[in-house]
């Protein structure tokens, strides 16, 4: 069968179930789970015959929608927060993964090229940290002391603000997207060059192992979150521009969704991150180096785990759930 054929034969009975499932309540939950049924033969079929097709895609999306709908309507053990961690948040992340690996491309391109500036002029690092930083970092220096600023303010202070503080940029730079991706490629760009010059500053004072093990305390968690709300933010843009077969409004809807997800999926990381350099960082010189090294590589580990590897599980959990219910 063409595939032109297959969509006209078809398309009335999905328009009318995408309605349907804008208010789910209203559907009889057997009706659900019929069509359902049927949605997961359509997508066998295109999978088949149309694999790489915008058909095939369309009736994927639609079948996770009706899925997550049914699944949501079960009745659960455990909160809903628990859910959403386990089984939504993942789902929503697996599909965003592309969007990860561009949004830390952006971020690690800018970032090289701020260490490449501030090796190249010394006045950069002072136009990019302002001058009252750079000569307070310099006099911490000199008495022997460079990562200072880290204990200038108490613990519970320091943590509230470096936390509010990394929740604003990071919902900064999702919202950005809503100018397109352009907006949030250029809130990371600003991001990595301040990094970037920052290393490069410590690194022309031969302090760059001091302040990589310092800052990577909470960094780790802190500039992953960053990248991740760039993620975000690319996602919420690139559903504006290209809405793929849904219409612009629509797609931009799920988009907003998805990456609204995404953000609140970091709001723990950046809790955690501003706890790390509210009370822990402080202590970088006294804790023992493997400490140090255990924090960053437990943190990294965690990110790579939940935000890449765990999301690919939990999709291929979902596609044998879909299977075993289409067999039955």
């Amino acid at each position: 069968m063409k595939e032109i054929t297959f969509i006209n034969r078809n398309k009335a009975r999905w328009e009318k179930f995408e309605q349907q499932l804008k208010s789910p309540s209203h559907v009889d939950p057997d009706e659900l789970a019929d069509q359902f049924i049927q949605l997961t033969d359509d997508l066998s079929y295109a999978r088949t015959f149309y694999p790489r097709s915008r058909t095939f895609m369309y009736l994927n999306n639609l079948t996770q929608k009706t899925h997550q709908e049914i699944y949501r309507n079960k009745r659960e053990k455990g909160s809903r927060i628990i859910s959403f961690f386990t089984k939504e948040l993942p789902l929503v992340l697996r599909d965003a993964r592309p969007s990860f690996f561009l949004s830390l491309g952006i971020f690690l391109i800018s970032a090289l090229l701020g260490v490449v500036s501030a090796l190249s002029d010394d006045s950069f690092v002072r136009v990019i940290l302002g001058d009252q930083y750079v000569n307070m970092t310099l006099d911490s220096i000199e008495k022997g002391d460079p990562m200072a600023v880290y204990g200038k303010m108490g613990e519970m202070p320091m943590f509230l603000m470096i936390t509010m503080n990394n929740i604003k940029v990071s919902f900064v730079t999702f919202l950005l997207g809503l100018l397109s991706p352009l907006g949030t490629f250029f809130s990371l760009f600003n991001n990595g060059i301040m990094v970037g010059s920052f290393q490069a500053f410590f690194y022309q004072k031969n302090l760059l192992d001091v302040s990589t093990l310092a800052i990577m305390i909470h960094g780790t968690l802190e500039l992953s979150a960053i990248v991740l709300a760039g993620g975000a933010g690319i996602v919420l843009g690139k559903k504006l521009i290209f809405p793929g077969t849904y219409p612009r409004k629509e797609a931009f809807i799920k988009g907003a969704k998805d990456g609204t997800k995404i953000m609140l999926g970091l709001m723990p990381v950046f809790i955690v991150a501003g706890f790390l350099e509210g009370f822990i960082t402080r202590y970088y010189d006294t804790m023992a180096n493997w400490m140090n090294m255990l924090i960053i590589i437990v943190s990294m580990a965690f990110i790579i785990w939940y935000f890449f590897i765990y999301p690919e599980k939990v999709f291929r959990t979902t596609q044998l759930i879909q299977s075993h219910e289409h067999d039955h």
